[in-house]
């Protein structure tokens, strides 16, 4: 049955590219309110689309850009997957710096000789989402569906997906499934398929140290007056100890040991060089955690960072002056079980602990959510894993990812839902910049893939 549906995928590649082009024709840049008739263009494309394949598609209404959800009700029975996509874009900007035109498509060579998909949103997320479509028009023209299919596709991605949480919830019975799929990831590398099962969580934290009521002159009041930016990059030098660990109480707890597995792939078979990693920005010598390499660090261990200083005269030129305040802005990176309300405590907790006298502390709060990690031993995993190793004659890795990606940790706090994490974008495919592009092998394989995911899941 699946040499059928990839022999459809292979014979439908014309067709498949004329569809994708005509959805990337459309403008969908949803942070600019001047684009909203063109992101409401895009979901009715879709609903129309997913029409056309008999699947039961509707648009619907949020207080912002509207989201397509489809159903097949061909399949009653057996696994229900929930497949997750977004069709808007970010701006254009700087638009003098595009080769070619970003919403009119072409298949362009690239300095490698492959052929490559150019236009905004042919990598984030349009090409990616339409290859699972193309799965699914494979499937069903050979015959149907292998397993339930329900389709979500979001047009506020880019914009901060404000409704996508509350639409979510509100439709709750509805969107229940057995695992969610999200398309809006990277291979390893250009022949290497990868599975990303783990995204860290993130707290972010603003403090602000105020000493004396006002700025004072350093030649009046110097060494006698505290000075609190002092105070707060001692704090801040005491966030982590001699081997680059984390000095908060409980900061390690729910910190898992990455198993043994998966610590030999990423160590032997992912050929990745640290010093090629830091050298590409300009570094030479690893930071961190003794004992622990980068990937590990980037992937499967929990961190602080200071992301900004401000405090006294910044300006042009020389000032003599003690600032009143200090602030700085944290961040934490989540691994594994981390609560992040324990960590923004204890992080308060800590700083307050080093105020001196004639000092306070205040805090902001900008948000927290908790790391999300797929297990590793979980059936659907194993099979993904297979399909796509079965497509791509490389065994498919397992990956983490140093960032989040929200709509995940909605799937998994609203609707209970673990979610395979898939993708066929490149690190080159220069997403959110000019000359954005897919590669078409991406494209191909990426459609011929989740075919096979289709057909694994079912068991």
């Amino acid at each position: 049955m699946i040499d059928d549906v990839l022999a459809k995928v292979d014979a439908n590649l014309q067709a498949s590219l004329e569809r994708l082009f005509a959805l990337l024709r459309i403008e969908t840049i949803s942070t600019d309110p001047a684009y909203a008739g063109e992101v409401r263009k895009g979901a009715e494309w879709l609903v129309a689309d997913l029409k056309s394949m008999g699947f039961a598609a509707s648009l619907r209404e949020t207080p912002g850009h509207p989201i397509v959800v489809a159903h097949d009700e061909t399949v009653k029975e057996g696994p229900h997957v929930l497949f997750y996509g977004h069709y808007d874009v970010q701006p254009v900007d700087p638009l003098e710096l595009w080769k070619t035109p970003p919403f009119e498509p072409q298949i362009a060579k690239g300095a490698d000789g492959s052929e490559q998909i150019v236009a905004r949103g042919s990598a984030d997320d349009k090409g990616q989402l339409m290859t699972f479509l193309e799965a699914c028009r494979a499937w069903k023209a050979a015959g149907g569906l292998p397993v339930r299919v329900s389709i979500v596709l979001e047009g506020e991605e880019e914009s901060g997906s404000d409704n996508l949480a509350a639409f979510l919830a509100a439709n709750r019975e509805e969107l229940k499934a057995d695992v969610a799929l999200v398309c809006d990831t990277s291979m390893w590398n250009a022949e290497t398929p990868a599975i990303t099962v783990m995204l860290r969580g993130l707290v972010g934290e603003e403090v602000t140290v105020t000493a004396a009521d006002r700025d004072l002159h350093s030649g009046l009041f110097g060494g006698a007056a505290r000075n609190p930016i002092h105070v707060l990059v001692d704090a801040l030098a005491g966030l982590h100890d001699e081997d680059g660990r984390v000095t908060l109480p409980g900061f390690y707890e729910g910190v898992p040991e990455l198993p043994a597995d998966v610590k030999k792939m990423w160590d032997a078979e992912l050929g990745f060089s640290a010093e090629q990693f830091l050298g590409s920005v300009g570094l030479k010598e690893p930071a961190g955690e003794k004992g622990r390499t980068a990937l590990e660090q980037i992937w499967s261990r929990p961190t602080c960072e200071v992301n900004g200083i401000i405090g006294g005269y910044t300006g042009a030129g020389f000032k003599t002056v003690i600032p009143a305040k200090a602030s700085a802005k944290v961040s934490f990176r989540l691994v594994g079980d981390q609560d992040p309300a324990k960590v923004s405590a204890a992080f308060r907790a800590y700083m307050k602990g080093r105020m001196p006298a004639d000092c306070t502390v205040e805090f902001t709060g900008h948000g927290g959510s908790g790391a999300i990690r797929l297990p590793f031993a979980g059936k659907e995993l194993a099979a993904a894993r297979a399909a796509l190793t079965a497509e791509w004659g490389r065994g498919a890795v397992l990956i983490g990812g140093g960032g989040s990606i929200p709509v995940v940790g909605d799937f998994k706090r609203i609707l209970g839902l673990d979610t395979l994490m898939i993708g066929f974008g490149l690190d080159d495919d220069r997403i959110h910049s000019p000359n954005e592009k897919y590669q078409l092998q991406s494209f191909v394989k990426g459609a011929r893939s989740w075919a096979r995911v289709l057909g694994a899941l079912r068991g």
